[in-house]
């Protein structure tokens, strides 16, 4: 059920974007349009940082046509916010006049701490990082900040972003200069010292922003990566560091023709890779990670916790949520995956009683998530449910959730045989030990025989008991009701639990 469609315009230094949201009740945030176009307003501010009517006149013209859009999209609320070209501008008045009488749009001006704030508001809600430092790297602004234990602790916004740095650095000179590219480094990194809390706070590093996505995107197809997305992508020193190394190498040209750099970023990306590369030293970060979630979903997930009393987004069930609304976007059924992961739970608790396995808290929300989502590609086509669901699971971004784990619940929620797993497991390999491949594969089988005994949907199996006999065990299934269509299933599957106790099983159906 449509909830409302909520439209932000953002309007940077470097790029205008219109992005409309539609929102379900379960608060899944789809994106149903994202149009921009690269204005540049920072090129239209003169030495007093004052800009001019041609400037303005370009706002204007961009803001007339993202507002018939949003119009034809039946947008609720629309949000239009400014950032640093504007925010800097010494006219700023007379612009918003301007723009208010010409468009009939009332532009939300941000504050250097409300941007940051927003960002830094995105990563809380949306990574599984406890501590880390966000940047957020626009035209005419850096923000920086570090949270501790979910919470925002510092922030600090540099007056100067890709757009100026290149206006700084560059003017007259090529995109790769080596003698611009050290002086740029150098005052980016003097910039960064002057901020003490910044220093050796080895914490993970979290870039939001179209310049660290540009990275990513490169970086990814450098390295032949496998799954779509950069959300939660990471990248160390050394990656970092070729990526830059690969920008200065090439012509605007060549850069033009690179795969997963934007064109109207060829300018502009190596002053972004050099201010990331600069952050990483600095903090001394263990890791360097991408949100594809940043100024713009933060101003929304604000909006939807104030307007529904924060049950929209949490800092601290990130993982949960998201594999729910990811579950109703395919229409599984709630009380059917809530069964599921009940039955799934109940045999590992005798498989772990019985030292097949050793507790783990980690594989125990893996275990719980793959078993929730288990076969949702059915709405795709039944006759494939296992290849979609793997392809669905692996290539969505998943907030709260690293790579290696959305590989692993897409291993477990897609189980029909091991054949298949090895199959998905391709170009992924390296990522596990042969024990866990073996492990991954034992908890597939325990989610695929917890289906089978809820194959009614009617939650008949109220308990399960395994115990040890001579020549095997015994599994007791406790049930209320019918239980033809559990007896017929759970024999057909009977196999991957038998594997596991590695001797006979007595399958015994019990009124509980």
């Amino acid at each position: 059920m449509l909830l409302e469609r909520i439209g932000l315009i953002d309007i940077g230094s470097n790029t205008i974007r219109l992005v409309i949201f539609e929102i379900d009740e379960h608060f899944t945030m789809f994106q149903i349009q994202n149009i921009k176009t690269p204005a540049r307003l920072f090129q239209y501010l003169d030495k007093k940082k004052k800009m001019s009517q041609a400037g303005i006149d370009v706002l204007i013209k961009v803001l007339k046509s993202f507002k018939s859009v949003a119009d034809q999209y039946q947008v609720s609320t629309l949000m239009p916010v400014a950032t640093a070209a504007i925010r800097q501008s010494t006219n700023r008045d007379d612009i918003i006049a301007q723009v208010r009488k010409k468009t009939g749009i009332e532009m939300l001006l941000l504050p250097e701490e409300k941007e940051a704030y927003y960002g830094n508001y995105a990563v809380l809600h949306t990574t599984q990082f406890p501590s880390g430092i966000t940047i957020d790297i626009g035209g005419g602004s850096t923000e920086v900040t570090y949270y501790e234990n979910k919470e925002l602790q510092q922030y600090h916004s540099f007056p100067f972003g890709v757009v100026t740095l290149k206006q700084m650095f560059f003017d007259g000179k090529a995109h790769n200069d080596p003698k611009a590219i050290k002086k740029m480094q150098e005052f980016v990194k003097e910039q960064f010292k002057s901020i003490k809390w910044l220093s050796k706070k080895q914490v993970p590093i979290v870039a939001m922003g179209g310049s660290a996505r540009s990275i990513a995107n490169v970086h990814q197809r450098q390295v032949n990566y496998r799954l779509a997305g950069v959300h939660g992508y990471r990248m160390y020193r050394n990656d970092l560091q070729k990526t830059v190394d690969l920008f200065q190498s090439l012509s605007i040209a060549q850069l033009q023709n690179l795969d997963g750099l934007s064109r109207d970023r060829t300018d502009l990306i190596i002053p972004a890779n050099v201010v990331f590369n600069t952050l990483f030293d600095e903090v001394k970060a263990p890791v360097f990670l991408f949100s594809n979630k940043g100024l713009r979903e933060g101003i929304v997930m604000e909006f939807l916790n104030n307007k529904y009393e924060n049950k929209a987004f949490s800092v601290f069930n990130i993982a949960a949520q998201t594999v729910s609304r990811l579950a109703a976007s395919y229409h599984t059924l709630a009380h059917v995956a809530q069964q599921r992961v009940k039955l799934v739970d109940m045999l590992y608790e005798e498989l772990c009683r019985l030292g097949i396995f050793d507790k783990n808290p980690e594989m125990e929300k893996l275990l719980h998530f793959g078993s929730y989502l288990y076969y949702l590609g059915q709405f795709v086509e039944t006759g494939a449910s296992s290849q979609h669901t793997f392809y669905i699971i692996s290539n969505s971004d998943l907030d709260g959730i690293s790579h290696k784990e959305r590989v692993s619940i897409a291993l477990l929620a897609s189980f029909k045989n091991r054949s298949l797993v090895n199959q998905y497991l391709l170009g992924f390999t390296d990522w596990y030990t042969v024990t866990q491949i073996d492990q991954l594969q034992s908890f597939g089988g325990i989610i695929k025989f917890a289906d089978a005994i809820n194959d009614s949907h009617m939650e008949v199996i109220q308990d399960i008991k395994i115990n040890k006999t001579k020549n095997g065990h015994d599994l007791v299934l406790y049930y209320k009701g019918d239980i033809l269509a559990e007896e017929y299933r759970a024999e057909r599957q009977r196999k991957h639990i038998e594997r596991l106790l590695s001797g006979k099983l007595n399958i015994i159906f019990t009124k509980y």
